[in-house]
């Protein structure tokens, strides 16, 4: 199975930046990870609305059929670290071929990307930068490889 991280708008932080490309090498240890960026859209005279069908059809645009979706929501679903290393475990023991986890803008996700969804996962009920966001979930991933393997970095 192949996991993808698909966020709306670039990580300009450089802090940020280094710690997702930092996970990312580790993950390579373990699963096939991609991270892909659609531009955000920002400025100009556009209504929230229209800013969120314009990244909505962007971010479709990158989704297979055969993808199961899952949204980064405040109103998502929220796991411990064992519980979301769990979930994984059943998508990859399923024959899915690609999961495929999506951060949204700042105003959210269309009804379109709500409508392809299959699941939605909150990292916190606080509000969070959407470039921290970014290298949470990255590390939250690599943190569930390590635990499926049962090695050390996980401390329980």
């Amino acid at each position: 199975m192949d996991i993808a991280l698909i966020a709306v708008g670039k990580t300009a932080t450089g802090y940020v930046r280094e710690g997702i490309e930092e996970y990312l090498k580790r993950l390579k240890h373990y699963i096939p990870f991609t991270m892909e960026t659609v531009p955000d859209v920002r400025g100009g005279k556009l209504s929230e609305e229209q800013q969120k069908r314009l990244e909505g059809e962007r971010i479709l645009s990158l989704i297979r059929p055969a993808d199961r979706v899952v949204l980064l929501d405040e109103r998502g679903a929220e796991y411990t670290s064992e519980k979301f290393a769990e979930r994984i475990q059943k998508d990859m023991a399923s024959g899915l071929k690609r999961l495929v986890f999506v951060i949204g803008g700042p105003y959210g996700f269309s009804p379109e990307v709500y409508g392809r969804a299959d699941g939605k996962l909150s990292l916190s009920k606080m509000t969070l930068n959407h470039e921290m966001v970014r290298m949470f979930f990255v590390e939250q991933v690599y943190r569930a490889m390590t635990i499926l393997r049962g090695e050390p970095y996980h401390h329980r």
